[in-house]
């Protein structure tokens, strides 16, 4: 005997840690079955892009260690890029080796992040999160050798970075190295066949390859789709065009996909920072005639990078003065989302808040 239900509406959030008490969902429930849902992203009010255009080229770089601050390097290096080829500045190679290194260092954190979160979600805590905080927090220490500062950290610089690496900073990144490929094993054993994972993740919040596209997704969540889309291969910035990795795709695009390219990606980056340390060379991290008010000429800029959470852009216009006549951030975070309404429709309440830890945002680069 079927029993006669009445769809119900629900605000429901927010339920994940980036999004800092704003965000939430409108959901309609027929029973446990998701009907529609309504993304509700606004109402954080950083104004990050307003604010730039009252401070220097290189105050800004404060503002962008901000807005994604799970991914503070990254963000710094977009927006640096855009900045150095707005004003016509070369870098310095060992600058640019070191934020290469950086980047990647915060992409393995990231991306620990929003796995230890995704699990989480599922239901467990303590030792699946916490195995990847414990890496990321060797991360972070490294970043406070630095730079002095763990999350927010503002190193880039037009030109390279604003110090060189102590003596220090390379055992410890040996060490990590040489251990990280162990502790993804131990991640990997404890998770990818476990039974409650694959049930709770297979075939969960699918993305087809079309439906991606359509939508302009990036990273990860694209990837984990089946599409070879990674800036770092076919739009190299820096000196990714002198680095070997590979680009690890899912098949279905479901939860587990997006888990498993993660996990992934995080050996590749292990990959790719061996070999800037292979190619990095003495000498200064930025070019002495690089002033600290850079004054661009009249124009405009945009230079893609690929963040942690997919395509990264700071698109720059000056009038020739020391700050930005205008900045808009291409942020990630706010195009993944905006396919959140088709990977749930059908499923039920508890596979909501799993589908939703699986695209990795935060609000901080959404409502920006």
């Amino acid at each position: 005997m079927s029993l006669r239900t009445e769809p119900v509406t629900m605000n429901v959030g927010p339920i994940h840690p980036s999004t800092h008490g704003v965000f939430r969902m409108r959901v309609t429930f027929d029973g446990e079955e998701i009907v529609d849902v309504e993304p509700v992203i606004g109402y954080l009010h950083r104004g990050s892009e307003k604010l730039a255009e009252e401070r220097t080229y290189t105050q800004v770089v404060t503002l962008t260690d901000r807005m994604d601050y799970v991914a503070s390097m990254t963000n710094n290096q977009s927006y640096i890029l855009s900045v150095e080829k707005l004003a016509g500045i070369t870098p310095s190679p060992r600058g640019v080796w070191l934020r290469m290194i950086a980047a990647e260092l915060q992409r393995i954190a990231s991306h620990a992040v929003a796995n230890g979160f995704l699990i989480n979600d599922l239901g467990a805590w303590h030792t699946p999160l916490l195995y990847m905080l414990r890496e990321r927090e060797k991360i972070l220490e490294m970043f406070e050798m630095l730079c002095g500062a763990r999350i927010t950290n503002s190193y880039l610089r037009p030109g390279g970075v604003f110090m060189d690496a102590p003596d220090q900073f390379w055992p410890a990144l040996n060490r990590f190295l040489d251990e990280m490929p162990n502790r993804i094993d131990d991640i990997e054993r404890l998770l990818t066949t476990n039974e409650i994972v694959l049930i709770r993740t297979q075939n969960v919040g699918v993305l087809k390859k079309d439906e991606c596209l359509n939508a302009s997704i990036t990273g990860p969540v694209l990837r984990a789709s089946g599409v070879d889309w990674d800036l770092r291969d076919k739009n190299p910035y820096d000196y990714y065009d002198q680095i070997e990795f590979s680009r690890p795709l899912g098949e279905i695009g479901d939860n587990h996909d997006r888990f498993l390219v993660r996990i992934f990606e995080m050996r590749e980056s292990l990959k790719i920072l061996r070999q800037c340390i292979e190619n990095i060379e003495p000498g200064p991290v930025r070019p002495k005639e690089v002033p600290f008010l850079v004054r661009p000429p009249k124009g405009d800029s945009y230079v893609p990078i690929e963040s942690p959470k997919g395509e990264l852009g700071f698109y720059l216009v000056s009038d020739g003065g020391i700050s930005p006549f205008r900045c808009h951030v291409r942020a990630p975070s706010l195009i993944n989302l905006t396919l959140l309404r088709e990977m749930v429709l059908g499923d039920k309440i508890a596979d909501l808040f799993v589908t939703f830890g699986s695209i990795d945002v935060n609000m901080g680069e959404v409502d920006r």
